[in-house]
């Protein structure tokens, strides 16, 4: 199988693990699921100049917010897989193993830290939500998952090879 190949199955894989964590975090212990139609909202005012909101809730729908916050939900997983291949190179993919997969995975909540939660409103690390600590936590628990997610859908792709 392709490089590209094994780094979008196991991109998708482990996206489709984070959300399936956030189906049970919701189930189990009444935490709501992340609202991606918010991330399409803050990415379709993107286009406009607008990179910064002060609270995105507040900020006008984007047309199509849904499907552009799902979609980049998905590519930005296969961004991280893609990311996971530059940290350990090709030969992950033929025998995957964990360590690399998890050092990926809970790097990668530097993304909203740094990136999305201030250009969501939600300031540097959560800052400015009513319970930063929180907030936080969740992220990067919610960020190993992806790891684990990446080393488990890593598996999966070598049986499809």
């Amino acid at each position: 199988m392709s490089h590209l190949m094994n780094i979008a199955l196991t991109g998708i894989g482990a996206t489709a693990v984070v959300d399936l964590w956030s189906l049970a975090r919701k189930s189990l212990f009444g935490i709501p699921a992340p609202d991606f139609g918010l991330v399409g909202r803050w990415i379709g005012h993107m286009p406009r100049g607008r990179y910064r909101h002060a609270r995105i809730t507040a900020a006008s729908p984007a047309r199509g917010e849904k499907l552009i916050g799902w979609s980049a939900h998905y590519l930005i997983g296969i961004g991280f897989a893609g990311l996971l291949r530059v940290v350990t190179g090709p030969h992950w993919f033929d025998q995957p193993t964990l360590a690399p997969a998890l050092l990926v995975g809970i790097g990668t909540v530097l993304a909203p830290f740094l990136i999305m939660q201030p250009g969501m409103g939600a300031g540097f690390a959560a800052s400015r939500t009513p319970k930063p600590n929180s907030a936080r936590l969740q992220s990067v628990i919610t960020h190993t998952i992806f790891g684990v997610g990446l080393y488990v859908a890593g598996l999966a792709a070598t049986f499809i090879q």
